[in-house]
Formats: C-alpha cells, sequence, structure tokens
C-alpha cells in the first residue's frame, strides 16, 4: 500500500507592509538599503520595487549589497506598477508572497508612479487577509519646493497627501528656512495627521516603520495637511508586450529602451557581462551629465559599481558611487525632460 505523504501549506497572513514612496531623487532606494542594513537578522524582508524605466536598475543595486539570503527582491520595470487594474504589481506581488514568506514587505513605487491606486490594491480584498498595511513614509527634499514642476504635479502632491510620515531626506543641503517651508507645506494637506521628520542620506531605521522610537538628526511634528488639486497627466506605456529587462540578451550585448510620461522620458541601456567598462571614462561621463535622474549598475576595469544621483546631485555635489558585491550585468537608466543623442555615443565610448 502507498504511503500517503501530507504536505502543509503555510499560508501567509498579516504581514506588515509598508510603502516608501517619493519624487524623483528623493532618496527611496538609499533609505530601502539602510533599512535592509539594519533588518533583525532572524526576519525575512521582501522588497517589491518599481521603476519608470523598463531596465530595471533597483534590483541589481540591491542586490548587489551583500548575500543576506533573508531578503527577497523583485522589480516591476516599465512604468506605474497601478495601472491596468494593478495586474503588474499583483503578478509581482503574489510571486514574491509566495516565494518570501517574508516577515515584512516594503513596496518602492517609481517616483512618477500613483501611491494612492497601489494603496487601493494592496487594501482590496484580495490581500485583506495577507497584507497589514503599516506606516507610508513619503520621502521629499525640501529644496524642491522652489521649484513649480515638482509642487503643481499631481504625483508629488498625492506622494504626500498619502503619507503617514514625510521625511525631509537631505537636511544636509538645505539652507536656511527649507526645513520650515517643507513643513508649512505639508501643512496645507488634510486627509490625515502628519509627523514630519528630518534626516541625511537616508538614514532611516526600521523602528520608523512600525511607530516605535524615531531615530533620525531631528525633532519630528505633527502636523495637518489639504490636498494640492493639480491637473497633470497620466500617462504610461504598458502595453502587451516583453520589457527590457526580460528580454534575452542579443549578440550584441546591448538592449536599449525608452518609456515616456507624466511629463518625463526615460532611456536605458543593458549590457551583457563580457562588457567590461573604463571605470574613469564613466566618472567623467556622469559628472558633467544634466539629467533629473541617474541609476547605473557596472561591470568596470576597477570592480563592480554603482552609480546614484539627482539633477540637484550632478549639480551640486560629487556623483555617488556604490562597491557591489554581485553583478549579472550592467545597466543604466536614466530620466529628464529631454534626451541628448550624443550620450549614446559618449556611453559606447566608454567600453573597453
Amino acid at each position: 500500500m502507498a504511503k500517503v505523504i501530507s504536505v502543509t501549506k503555510t499560508a501567509i497572513h498579516n504581514v506588515p507592509t509598508n510603502i516608501i514612496t517619493g519624487f524623483l531623487g528623493a532618496g527611496k532606494t538609499t533609505v530601502i538599503m539602510n533599512l535592509l542594513k539594519h533588518k533583525p537578522a532572524n526576519e525575512r524582508w521582501a522588497v517589491l520595487v518599481n521603476e519608470f524605466g523598463e531596465i530595471g536598475v533597483d534590483g541589481s543595486l540591491l542586490q548587489g549589497q551583500g548575500s543576506d539570503k533573508q531578503v527577497f527582491i523583485r522589480e516591476v520595470p516599465g512604468g506605474c506598477m497601478c495601472c491596468a487594474a494593478g495586474v503588474p504589481m499583483q503578478v509581482a506581488l503574489n510571486q514574491l508572497l509566495k516565494e518570501a514568506k517574508p516577515d515584512r514587505l516594503l513596496i518602492e513605487p517609481t517616483g512618477l508612479g500613483h501611491p494612492k491606486e497601489i494603496l487601493q490594491v494592496l487594501n482590496s480584498e484580495h490581500y485583506q487577509k495577507s497584507l497589514s498595511i503599516q506606516k507610508t513614509i513619503t520621502l521629499v527634499d525640501a529644496r524642491s519646493l522652489a521649484d513649480p514642476r515638482y509642487t503643481k504635479h499631481e504625483t508629488f502632491n498625492q506622494q504626500i497627501a498619502i503619507a503617514d510620515i514625510v521625511v525631509g531626506n537631505k537636511q544636509d543641503l538645505y539652507q536656511q528656512g527649507d526645513h520650515e517651508k517643507l513643513q508649512q507645506y505639508v501643512e496645507g494637506f488634510d486627509e490625515k495627521p502628519k509627523q514630519v521628520v528630518f534626516t541625511q542620506h537616508g538614514e532611516l531605521l526600521p523602528d520608523l516603520l512600525t511607530g516605535g522610537t524615531i531615530t533620525v538628526n531631528a525633532p519630528t511634528h505633527v502636523l495637518e495637511h489639504h490636498e494640492h488639486n493639480h491637473e497633470h497627466s497620466h500617462n504610461h506605456s504598458h502595453e502587451n508586450k516583453a520589457i527590457a529587462s526580460e528580454l534575452p540578451m542579443p549578440e550584441s550585448g546591448v538592449i536599449k529602451a525608452q518609456n515616456k510620461g507624466e511629463g518625463f522620458v526615460s532611456v536605458g541601456w543593458r549590457f551583457s557581462a563580457e562588457k567590461i567598462f573604463n571605470h574613469q571614462k564613466l566618472q567623467q561621463l556622469f559628472s558633467t551629465l544634466k539629467v533629473e535622474r541617474l541609476k547605473a549598475v557596472f561591470i568596470t576595469d576597477n570592480g563592480m559599481i554603482a552609480y546614484n544621483a539627482s539633477g540637484d546631485d550632478l549639480k551640486e555635489i560629487a556623483l555617488t558611487e556604490l562597491v557591489l558585491s554581485e553583478l549579472n550585468e550592467s545597466k543604466i537608466e536614466i530620466i529628464t525632460n529631454e534626451i541628448d543623442d550624443d550620450f549614446e555615443t559618449q556611453l559606447m565610448a566608454t567600453i573597453i
């Protein structure tokens, strides 16, 4: 008589879930890297990353930080993952939960995504038992409040409107009065009370996620606010086609992709691992580039390097570089208002 083997499936219930949102260059990925460094050693964490571009750099950047087998990462590149009734998000999220069975889930929407719609998906009947939605954290560079491209952008204001905690990041670069300007701006939103805290270099600890003692570099403030209603396009390129991050690498060893929406354009490239880049030439190229956002991971003659910068970073401080421990291929994604046609030629010239 055949022996019957019973298999018990572990159900996923009430996974503590946080959205980490913020506009382009606010420091979301850096915050998540810091949170993962301080993750309790006995916990399994999952990170769902959404990127505006189709190349998918963040997943490689986060995975390249180390070999913690208790951290699981999945990407949804190619535009706002809440579009098309949230299907891209639900597919990726279901796969991630099944694989990781996490003790905590972090969701990083693209800086041009729509966090209200993401919250609607997470609060849907499908996830009511499996997820426990906790604090939503919105990162803001207070210096952006001087630029109407931010303050009049629907997504920028929506990110603040849905926040439980607004984090004024990069405060080491603020001028006198910038802290107060952010506090006053947040007071203009009235959906729910918020805390406003300040930090630099994305230095937040996990206790902020659950409502414990807040460990940051300045006092907290509890504020009330009103929503800013601004019209802006809601245009994303979610078509029924494979996106660049999923395509097999061709013989040429190069894949290029472009995306546009919300008033911005992205362009990105994937390069096979056989293509080695000159580290010094990459530094020179990126240090003079004027774009809203740059993220990249490269296999160079000086090791595996990650690059991260926003427009202000490129104008005011040195390009941020980070050494990676593992990397399968080189990738770069830039987001800007207008693509420089010469950039591709200059980038290809850095290949050894």
